[in-house]
């Protein structure tokens, strides 16, 4: 077998994952005390964490995770809301809501429409977005994503794209466009089970996307979010302790940025998948608390795919991110086209039910803690690509930019 392509490929290819999930079951009592009050926990540690012995210490661990949480982000919880920008994909992800297999009406918002769904969730007081698409090379190129990126940012001073994979290039024009974050969840890291759930499309090379966050740090990104969907792979722990492993070499990598870690359960979609298997709300809280003493300064987030109790509890536990008032389908927050969601929502709160939750807890939520990034491109250009490319001649302190052809079509970009 060839060694794996990329920096993250190359050293996560030692990790040995299952070995590691197997010596959590070996675990006793004494370990878990011990792994709960050691100061830098290791991945060994963080096997202990997961064992079935910690569940029987989980109100010790959560404590543990709780005073690091507050020792290190305070009573803040920021919070997001996500906006989708287009459900056509051509990968198959036998998982989810938009693969190309599922069958049902496609769509791709316009510019107008989703300037119009950002400033519907500006109105609600959201001053983070994410954006969100399915993988479509021609309907939601860089291009695309640029024009989206210059139409928002006057808008909402601080957004993410959560779309296919790009190389650092693509990424850099999209930074200097004003873009914050760049969000990529490998879903499993078992490749045997990754290529089962990926049988095909652009998503199906897994060194591509496990290298995609380096190529997003590379060009400057400073907000870097990975992830696993627990439920794909039936080595739920394995998959906790190679995201936990990524998560710390992309900190280490790229010590300006701020890295997050996400976690989500499998929830129904129109994929009709059926989980591999289903974690209880007690083992989910011990996997996230456990991940928080592993990573004391990483984000943690939580999405609307987790229920409303479960996500008043982790707030004042480990997670310092969460999405409220969510929808998963293109224009849903205004011109919902029954196009059908990524997937299903289960906490249905408005972002003001949320809101009032955490301040009742004796939190403060946030919706507003990001000023605008600098941007390279003028304010009186907003729209070309030509204007972006030459931006680095500018002076802005945004990341320069190479001049390049000026057709503004797709091969212009390396992908």
């Amino acid at each position: 077998m060839a060694e794996p392509a990329g920096p993250s490929a190359r050293q996560l290819s030692s990790l040995d994952a299952k070995a590691l999930a197997a010596r959590a079951l070996a675990a006793s009592p004494a370990d878990v005390t011990t792994a709960i009050r050691r100061d830098r926990p290791e991945l060994p540690d963080l096997a202990v964490l997961l064992s079935p012995a910690a569940a029987d210490q989980l109100e010790e661990l959560a404590q543990r995770a709780r005073a690091l949480t507050l020792q290190r982000f305070g009573r803040v919880l920021r919070l997001f809301a996500p906006l989708y920008l287009s459900n056509e994909c051509l990968s198959t992800c036998t998982y989810c809501g938009f693969a190309r297999t599922v069958p049902g009406p496609r769509d791709t918002l316009g510019l107008a429409r989703v300037e119009q769904d950002a400033r519907v969730l500006a109105g609600r007081g959201f001053r983070h977005l994410l954006l969100v698409s399915g993988e479509h090379r021609r309907h939601v190129s860089p291009e695309y994503l640029l024009d989206c990126v210059l139409r928002l940012r006057e808008i909402v001073p601080s957004l993410a794209i959560e779309t296919q994979t790009w190389s650092a290039p693509v990424y850099r024009r999209l930074v200097a466009a004003g873009l914050e974050g760049v969000v990529h969840y490998q879903e499993t890291y078992d490749r045997d089970r990754y290529r089962q759930v990926h049988p095909r499309g652009w998503k199906r090379d897994y060194d591509r996307r496990l290298n995609a966050m380096d190529a997003a740090g590379e060009a400057g990104a400073r907000r870097l979010g990975v992830g696993t969907l627990l439920g794909l792979s039936h080595d739920w722990r394995a998959d906790v302790l190679a995201v936990a492993a990524h998560a710390r070499l992309l900190q280490r990598r790229y010590r300006g940025a701020e890295v997050t870690v996400s976690l989500p359960r499998i929830t129904p979609s129109g994929s009709g998948f059926q989980p591999e298997v289903v974690l209880d709300s007690a083992t989910y809280v011990q996997a996230v608390a456990a991940l928080r003493l592993f990573l004391p300064t990483a984000g943690i987030v939580l999405s609307t795919r987790e229920p409303a109790t479960l996500r008043d509890g982790l707030a004042q536990i480990a997670v310092t991110h969460l999405s409220a008032g969510s929808s998963t389908e293109p224009g849903g927050y205004t011109t919902p086209s029954g196009t059908g969601e990524q997937f299903q929502v289960i906490d249905q709160r408005s972002a003001h039910e949320v809101a009032g939750m955490l301040a009742a807890a004796g939190y403060e939520p946030v919706f507003h803690d990001a000023l605008p990034v600098p941007v390279a491109v003028p304010s009186s250009h907003p729209r070309t690509l030509h204007d972006l490319r030459h931006a680095g001649a500018s002076g802005g302190s945004g990341p320069a930019v190479s001049a390049g052809s000026t057709t503004g079509t797709p091969s212009t970009w390396t992908t």
